[in-house]
């Protein structure tokens, strides 16, 4: 029997205004979680931004207020308020209203701007429980207030009294102000230190702009100020500052070239490399990360690669090296930043991962191939350190194919190519799998004990491990310790690593709750961020959190996992302190199976955190910071934070 009968045009939802952003937000802003919420403060700084590109806003203010309310200050030429011709309402409600309502369209307000689709500020409307927006044209206020993205009232002017932010007679621009509405996110407090991160960068993206932000929720209000005349140069430095570099200063260019459209293509790009084995390379287009790349990161890696093989030629290093440098050897050790202003940019979906245009490439490409040339030319010395460090590069890269053939014929001689400390699952299908990394055969034990064998497999692991911070991916690949790891995950090392090839869509790290497991879990993120990035940027690695004590009285048992929840359980028990018996685990050995299994590995019972790559910026700079070479800033990191680490034993 036919059921298309009953479809028809009542059937049709049409969704009016910002509707559609509340009905379906994570089209809008990826995620409802902190930071989808953090995604609407990006939206209204980036048109302010937008504003500082052009030249006329110099200063950016963003203020956490109490009770989860967010304001955004600039001094840029402000909103328009007057009516507009067609739309009959006030160009100040279209943009705060209208999805694809905004002076970035034409080309002629904004040259380049980040916010091209046109859906910025008017999502954190829609998103918030109320919004209000202030503007100061020519010493006049006009406001609008909206309630989840609806106006209350038509825009009007009005005077200073009761301004919810310091007034001067004088002042211009736009102030944006909002509380996000807590039936749309998980968490409407917002994180101080991810977004101060995120200003940051956009701060280093705009020389001499001035971006400030404020925290009103505490009794003492914290305060960042972002500014910096080097743009992307002070970047690397930022970057840079717990490497050891070799050369002092970066080597800095900047300039701009036609695009071929009747547009202009700016281009600034910073360069310096050190003495670590790690490629950190960020690069943007109109201030937004291209975390993906595109056609002008694949023209600034040709460049370079180009560039340093003609100068290999003429240099005492050609006898060194019977081949080519290649791409990965001209960028061990490199920090770069390049950064892109272009007039249309085309890019891959609404998060703006990954620039298209075509013709970007070789104008970056032959821009900085120049540019790099003349800079060599008249720094010798610098290029024959960046070369000196190439050809180690390109041995070493040598030595680790030869390492990884001879490993993958030691594997083919062994039938199932799989470690012998890895008690695997039944299960084929990797999505369903969970791969626990255990240090110790005793807690290895209990963990074996304690498992579902369809689904979760066991490698356990002995000692500690290699800091790969500090090698070469040779030491890396033909490590004793590390070795297993690889073998059992199955998607190969470094630049060989294939995501889709990994048998295990879980890998929980199950180590002792004390200071030796910390460290642990220290060497195994750092290994997986260096050489397995994927694994940590699709969500596949997880921490296990076993319990650290266990309280007994009348013949129950409840688990704590830290210090508060303890002292809970022992004040819910009615009984004396003598009466109960409290056993503080020291390891995961001394658990035993059945415990193991109901605290944590039972996924209807356990507690696991799944480890996020939030800032990849904070993230190089604490992997330095705690597993490089240099003691200095480690200890500095450890004083600043020690009152912070509770629960360990030392």
């Amino acid at each position: 029997m036919s059921t298309t009968s009953n479809y028809s045009a009542q059937n049709i939802t049409v969704l009016k205004g910002l509707e559609a952003v509340r009905k379906r937000p994570g089209m809008y802003i990826g995620t409802t979680s902190i930071d989808g919420l953090h995604h609407l403060v990006f939206e209204v700084v980036d048109n302010s931004v937008d504003e500082a590109m052009q030249g006329f806003c110099t200063e950016i203010l963003v203020v956490l207020e109490g009770n989860d309310v967010v304001r955004v200050e600039d001094n840029g030429r402000g909103i328009p308020v007057d009516i507009h011709p067609t739309e009959k309402v006030s160009a100040l409600e279209l943009v705060m209203t209208r999805l694809h309502a905004g002076g970035k369209f034409d080309k002629k307000s904004y040259k380049v701007s980040g916010g091209l689709h046109g859906v910025g500020v008017s999502v954190t409307n829609a998103l918030s429980e109320w919004c209000e927006a202030f503007v100061h044209i020519d010493g006049k206020i006009h406001t609008q207030r909206y309630k989840i993205g609806i106006p209350e009232s038509p825009a009007h002017e009005i005077n200073a009294d009761g301004l919810p932010y310091a007034y001067k007679p004088d002042r211009r621009g736009t102030v944006v102000r909002w509380k996000a509405d807590a039936s749309v996110f998980e968490t409407t407090t917002h994180n101080f230190d991810a977004l101060s991160n995120r200003l940051r960068e956009l701060a280093f993206l705009n020389k001499g702009l001035k971006i400030t932000i404020r925290d009103e929720r505490l009794s003492s209000p914290k305060v960042h100020d972002f500014k910096f005349e080097g743009g992307v140069k002070s970047f690397v430095d930022y970057l840079n500052e717990n490497k050891t570099v070799l050369y002092k200063e970066p080597v800095y260019i900047e300039g701009v070239r036609e695009d071929g459209m009747g547009g202009e293509v700016e281009i600034e790009c910073a360069v310096q490399y050190n003495d670590g084995f790690n490629e950190i390379m960020f690069s943007f287009v109109n201030d937004i990360n291209t975390r993906e790349g595109g056609t002008h990161l694949v023209g600034f890696k040709s460049a370079l690669t180009r560039t340093l093989n003609e100068f290999l030629k003429k240099s005492k290093h050609s006898k060194k090296l019977d081949e080519s440098l290649s791409g990965d050897d001209v960028r061990e050790g490199l920090t770069a930043v390049l950064s892109v202003k272009v007039p249309n940019p085309q890019f891959e979906g609404q998060t703006k991962g990954k620039l298209g245009n075509s013709e970007v490439k070789g104008i970056v490409e032959s821009f900085v191939n120049e540019q790099l040339e003349l800079f060599f030319d008249k720094h010798p010395d610098v290029i024959n350190n960046i070369l000196e460090k190439s050809v180690l590069a390109a041995k070493a890269r040598i030595a680790a194919r030869q390492a990884r053939d001879a490993t993958r014929r030691k594997n083919a001689m062994d039938s199932a190519g799989l470690p012998g400390k890895l008690a695997d699952c039944s299960e084929k299908d990797p999505v369903k799998c969970e791969l626990f990394i255990v240090e110790g055969d005793s807690a290895g034990g209990s963990a074996k004990g304690g498992r579902d064998r369809r689904t979760q497999a066991i490698l356990s692991l002995w000692g500690k491990m290699l800091n790969v911070e500090k090698q070469r991916i040779e030491k890396v690949i033909t490590n004793e310790k590390l070795q297993p790891i690889i073998a059992s995950i199955g998607a190969g090392c470094g630049n060989e690593f294939d995501i889709s090839k990994i048998r295990y869509h879980k890998i929980i790290i199950m180590a002792d709750a004390d200071v030796d497991g910390s460290h642990i879990r220290t060497l195994l993120l750092t290994f997986f961020y260096r050489y397995m990035t994927p694994l940590i940027e699709q969500g596949h690695v997880y921490l296990a959190m076993p319990p650290l004590y266990k309280v007994s009285y009348d013949k129950k048992s409840f688990y704590a996992y830290d210090e508060s929840e303890k002292d809970r359980l022992l004040s819910q028990s009615g009984k004396d302190v003598e009466k109960v018996l409290v056993q503080r685990y020291k390891g995961l050995g001394e658990m035993n199976p059945d415990q193991l299994c109901d605290t944590t590995m039972d996924p209807g019972k356990r507690n696991i955190i799944q480890v996020h790559l939030d800032d990849t910026v904070e993230a190089e700079r604490i992997f330095t910071t705690l597993m490089g070479e240099v003691v200095g800033p480690r200890r500095e990191f450890i004083e600043e934070n020690a009152l912070l680490v509770s629960n360990l034993d030392v």
